[in-house]
């Protein structure tokens, strides 16, 4: 996050003291430095306070909270409070409220309850946007806006229909090329007048929420719902980009979010923001892979961890404790993979509703004689010791997988080939791949620029957009090399299918040709068979025809048994590889280390179970974070002289060092 007024990894996170009596937010100021807070986000949910009608503002409250925060040296990321729209605006307006995918009307309740096409709230969330910024537009404290929060959800209403209808025109001119878009005259579903068409859920379209009999239709309203959202950001935007142009403004994404392409959304971004919280059961690599994926939205340029748990979240099942030392483990894993900022929800337990058993940094003691605040209050004496030095620092790649938001959402349309086929999981695998193997790994838009990469990977690159296999082809040409799997190629944007043999536009490029696919259930397998050694692989298995390319291994079963299953072209100086199966994770990991060696790409450090490497740049300084996952020490011999920055201790070539458990290094090349 860069900014004028940040010289450190900010620290902190959501404060909400409009919960509390005044006497608290005096404690507050107390505890907080304590534990080396620095940055809180405020005003996150506070509409109903700031505007108790129509045309009355109060921001006497939050007067009081800026200039506390003001005098108490905190720097302020200020939200503009429009995720939750007021009681009173829901009575008078109900065009607020949202109408959700079975059809039904909504109440007031909940959060993220506005209608993004309701006039009502465009006129008021910008209006509230433009007041806030125009009052505290000279806080110098304030280091970013934060508009609304975590985006999200979808509506079905009349509002939404007419604006579907509306982007519809924009995008297609005519009716007759929306008719050819979606493949209408399949099931006698030609329209001749644009208020013909309504938004496909359980009323029209939809036989359950991924269950579409027009994928082409259901693919646009996806987009159409994203687009719809994205415009209310860009709304509140511009007019506090109008009164306050030298304050960067963001609002928190959610990773791995399936309803918004935030690759649309990240041109209007200042910077990147998320919210991290995983599951109990993910890996820690899809978390490392949900980081690099909001890097890249940005081109690797650094971004900000608004949200993470310190402690424990409030909606799994099981809400475990985080176990000793995982909140700075995870907090520097995102600093590894581009986070400038560390910041959690929340600084005080609420205690009421239903967030008031998530963790936070200020627990329901009200001291600061816990475990967590401690954890919390040694990581935030450390990254004051860090300062600037990683500041800016980026995250360099030799590899590159390609995510689509628009070929996820296509892909788990898809009527066919099997129920199990998930796109966020193909992608995972293969990054697991490489992550385990400590290579540094980019996630990117099939608009991003290819030429700085060795090594693209496209698991389940279903849909090829206009251009991407031109883009594909002189990247291998020049001497690239490039890697796809099954299921790839088949549709155009309109998720029309490529006529003349799979994988489409992209046959020439891998020299093949995919005659049929078996989809069978997961847990029965086939095998692959290369050198007489033999893995196994599940859930789809294509049957494929060489038209160019070279057999590298083959099916060990069933009546394609002896055909190909993965295949290499030479393409150009470069070389194309495509995997017809889903691979054990031993045979992955073999294959992709064949593929980076051959193609000049090193790991960062040698593999060790449970450990974690990245790698950020800075000019000539290289900053490599080890960062140990395991409950037990762990042993490492370093390649180069280090001196670690989180104690100031130096390393000689090949020295032997123990690493704790969940214990962290910074390593500065010397």
């Amino acid at each position: 996050m860069e900014s004028p007024k940040v010289h450190k990894i900010l620290y902190g996170g959501d404060y909400n003291p409009e919960q509390w009596p005044e006497e608290v937010w005096q404690e507050d100021m107390h505890l907080l430095p304590k534990a080396h807070i620095d940055t809180v986000t405020i005003n996150v949910f506070s509409w109903a306070k700031l505007q108790p009608s129509e045309e009355e503002y109060d921001f006497s409250e939050l007067d009081k909270i800026m200039e506390m925060l003001k005098k108490n040296h905190f720097k302020v990321c200020l939200a503009t409070s429009t995720a939750a729209h007021p009681a009173w605006m829901a009575k008078r307006y109900p065009d607020i409220l949202r109408v959700d995918f079975e059809g039904r009307k909504r109440k007031f309740g909940m959060r993220h309850n506005s209608c993004p096409n309701s006039p009502t709230y465009k006129k008021y969330s910008v209006k509230l946007a433009g007041e806030l910024a125009k009052r505290y537009k000279d806080f110098d404290h304030i280091v970013a806006w934060h508009i609304s929060n975590e985006y999200g959800g979808e509506c079905y209403c009349d509002n939404c229909g007419n604006a579907f209808r509306g982007w519809l025109k924009e995008k297609y001119k005519t009716i007759d090329n929306v008719n050819k878009a979606w493949n209408t005259s399949f099931w006698g579903h030609t329209f001749y007048d644009w208020d013909e068409i309504v938004p496909p859920n359980s009323l029209s379209e939809h036989f359950g929420y991924n269950r579409t009999t027009f994928q082409g239709i259901s693919l646009d309203y996806a987009r159409f719902n994203s687009d719809s959202l994205l415009e209310c950001y860009k709304d509140e935007y511009k007019v506090i980009k109008e009164i306050t142009p030298h304050i960067p403004i963001t609002t928190n994404l959610m990773g791995l979010y399936k309803p918004l392409d935030y690759q649309k959304w990240a041109p209007y971004l200042d910077f990147i923001s998320w919210d991290n919280y995983p599951s109990n059961d993910d890996p820690y690599s899809r978390t490392a892979m949900s980081h690099d994926l909001m890097r890249g939205l940005k081109q690797g340029m650094p971004f900000a961890l608004m949200e993470q748990t310190p402690s424990v979240t409030n909606w799994l099942p099981y809400n475990a404790l985080k176990r000793p030392g995982v909140i700075r483990l995870w907090s520097y894993q995102a600093v590894a993979h581009g986070a400038d900022t560390v910041m959690f929800f929340q600084m005080r337990r609420s205690i009421g509703a239903c967030e008031k058993y998530h963790g936070a940094v200020i627990d329901h003691a009200g001291h600061e004689n816990t475990r967590v605040f401690r954890e919390c209050a040694e990581l935030g004496q450390e990254l004051e010791l860090l300062g600037d030095k990683l500041l800016g620092s980026r995250v360099k790649s030799d590899i590159a997988i390609l995510f689509d938001w628009n070929n996820w959402w296509a892909i788990e349309y898809s009527a066919g080939p099997s129920a199990d086929l998930k796109y966020q999981s193909q992608i995972h695998h293969y990054y697991q791949a490489l992550f385990n193997e400590n290579y540094n790994v980019d996630l990117i838009s099939v608009n991003d620029d290819f030429d700085q990469y060795k090594l693209i990977i496209a698991p389940a690159l279903y849909m090829v957009k206009e251009g991407v296999d031109q883009k594909l082809e002189k990247f291998v040409k020049n001497g690239g090399t490039f890697l796809t799997t099954f299921f790839s190629g088949y549709v155009d944007e309109h998720d029309l299918v490529q006529v003349g043999g799979y994988p489409g536009k992209l046959s020439e490029l891998l020299g093949i040709w995919v005659e049929e696919t078996d989809a069978l259930p997961v847990d029965q397998w086939n095998e692959i068979i290369e050198q007489e050694q033999s893995y196994s692989c599940n859930l789809l298995f294509d049957i494929i025809h060489l038209k160019g390319a070279e057999a590298i291994a083959s099916y060990g079963k069933d009546f394609y048994a002896g055909t190909p299953v993965v295949t290499k072209n030479t393409f150009g100086q470069g070389a194309a590889w495509y995997v017809g199966s889903n691979p054990e994770e031993r045979y992955l990991s073999k294959l992709l280390k064949t593929i980076c060696h051959d193609a000049g790409i090193k790991p960062i450090l040698p593999a060790s179970e449970g450990i974690e490497v990245s790698r950020r740049v800075k000019g000539e300084s290289q900053y490599t974070f080890i960062l140990n996952h395991n409950d037990l020490p762990k042993k490492l011999v370093l390649e180069q002289p280090y001196r670690n920055l989180l104690n100031n201790k130096e390393y000689a070539n090949g020295e032997e060092i123990v690493l704790s458990p969940k214990d962290v290094l910074i390593l500065e090349n010397l």
